[in-house]
């Protein structure tokens, strides 16, 4: 069916209940608006489109046979994130192909995911546990360090994103499986670590046209979704498989678990209703793995590409470190007092939300009648563009300007809560659906960047200028990976 038709039926059907109609785009037969959103950047296409139909509230329109609607206004956003009836998400194919039906993230509402919640918030994210795996970011983070000076000395530029994407991947295996890699004792186990994670994350967040035209799954698969995530899976299972059978064998005489023990520890020790099957332990522990580590190293990316083109930023950040920490290494008790490096993790968080739009959709299970009138009919699916809030001069004044003091309230700023409360700035989404390890995740670019800019001088790369240009995978990413010279400061031992 296509979007007008679609569109054309919501509408009468709002009316014919006195409902507030939904303005939208009229589409094409069959296809909807598809072709607006697979190519370019949807966040910003979206944005657009809202603005042109004067539908920042709610817009309606269709991708193919699913029906959609997306908000780019805070309230609306609130209504949808944090209703009872917003609390399953669709699921792509190439997600349910990668197990990602029995985790955490996209597990539908019920019984099994409540109990997943139940797990993450009191066993895998609880505050102790974040508390007690801080030896291991600080481990991780050092080896980068070293590895950065290394790379900077030998070619006198470094490239970044690859660095914090091999201390990401460590530190997130350390965490969840117990395990870091040595990168010269442990480097083939290590790249291939890192190839099945890389095409896990791009088979994820890969624009799969049978998600809304199931019926051309039977003879169109231009990327191949299908067949890849048939090949990855196993490699998955027996990776996953292995690492559980070794902290089994390992537990069998130990029967007490330590606050910093590592996330299969954690699920093994689980008993009664909380004790979960092989197959779902695999499913948790691989999407902690997957959505752990690019998240982190792509933020990381962003916050020093701000810094390294704002140098009046990086001298503000790097006096707060000499006053609040001195000349001892950073920690995680010093965060609390470090207010514009907070600050500044926020700002980026605001012009560069991780997941700007795809990774917020949410799924009606019945009408939900919102406070402006407007009706959402169940089965529908409803999109938070977070990026269009968060560069929306109503909300936000000078929204395109890097102004961390925005967030300082000593400098007539407002601190604002990332975590969900507050839905102008909300990265990590909000309601029963907020992403649990928001706050490891936090703690860990807040950390390293602290430690980045108390280790090194940072400035652009002439050879390669810092070009902002994006790609929407999973995450929103720079397209061109960042290249910076980053000085050894001379009075730092590495």
């Amino acid at each position: 069916m296509g979007l007008f038709a679609r569109r054309s039926g919501l509408e009468e059907w709002q009316n014919s209940n006195g409902a507030v109609a939904i303005p939208g785009p009229r589409g094409l037969p069959i296809f909807g608006s598809l072709f607006t959103l697979s190519r370019g950047l949807a966040h910003r296409s979206l944005a657009s489109m809202a603005l042109h139909y004067n539908s920042k509230q709610l817009m309606a329109f269709s991708l193919g046979s699913t029906p959609v609607v997306v908000t780019s206004d805070p309230q609306v956003a609130k209504e949808i994130l944090t209703s009872p009836h917003f609390a399953d998400r669709p699921i792509k194919q190439s997600a349910r192909s990668l197990m990602f039906s029995r985790a955490i993230g996209f597990a539908p509402n019920g019984t099994y995911w409540r109990l997943l919640r139940r797990i993450a918030a009191s066993h895998l994210f609880a505050p102790r546990r974040i508390a007690a795996h801080e030896q291991g970011r600080q481990l991780d983070c050092a080896t980068m360090l070293k590895n950065l000076a290394n790379e900077q000395s030998l070619n006198g530029a470094v490239s970044l994103r690859k660095h914090l994407q091999a201390a990401a991947l460590n530190n997130i295996m350390g965490s969840v499986f117990g395990k870091r890699y040595d990168p010269t004792e442990d480097a083939e186990e290590f790249r291939v670590l890192k190839a099945i994670v890389k095409e896990g994350f791009e088979l994820l967040g890969a624009f799969n046209w049978s998600d809304y035209l199931p019926w051309l799954s039977y003879f169109y698969d231009p990327s191949r979704i299908v067949a890849r995530c048939e090949a990855l899976v196993p490699r998955v299972r027996m990776l996953v498989k292995a690492i559980i059978e070794q902290h089994q064998l390992k537990n069998q005489h130990e029967n007490t678990i330590s606050d910093n023990a590592d996330f299969v520890d954690v699920l093994l020790s689980l008993d009664g209703d909380e004790k979960l099957n092989e197959d779902d332990m695999i499913a948790v522990l691989w999407e902690m793995i997957f959505r752990g580590t690019d998240t982190v190293a792509l933020l990381t990316e962003w916050v020093m590409a701000e810094l390294v083109l704002h140098p009046e930023v990086q001298a503000k950040l790097r006096q707060e470190l000499k006053a609040v920490v001195g000349d001892r290494g950073v920690v995680d008790a010093d965060m609390p007092r470090l207010s514009y490096l907070q600050a500044v993790v926020k700002e980026v968080l605001r012009l560069h939300p991780p997941g700007p739009l795809l990774s917020w959709a949410r799924l009606s299970t019945e009408d939900v009648c919102l406070s402006n009138g407007m009706v959402i009919p169940a089965n529908t699916t409803a999109m938070v563009n977070m990026w269009a809030i968060t560069h929306d001069g109503v909300v936000w004044d000078d929204p395109h300007k890097f102004m961390p003091e925005r967030f300082v309230a000593e400098m007539g700023g407002v601190d604002v809560d990332v975590r969900g409360r507050d839905l102008r700035l909300a990265p990590f989404g909000a309601g029963r659906r907020v992403c649990p390890g928001k706050n490891l995740g936090l703690a860990t670019v807040a950390l390293w960047v602290a430690k980045l800019v108390d280790h090194f001088d940072w400035a652009e790369d002439k050879a390669k200028p810092v070009d902002f240009s994006e790609v929407l995978k999973l995450s929103c990413e720079m397209k061109h990976p960042l290249s910076v010279v980053a000085v050894v400061k001379k009075d730092v031992m590495i």
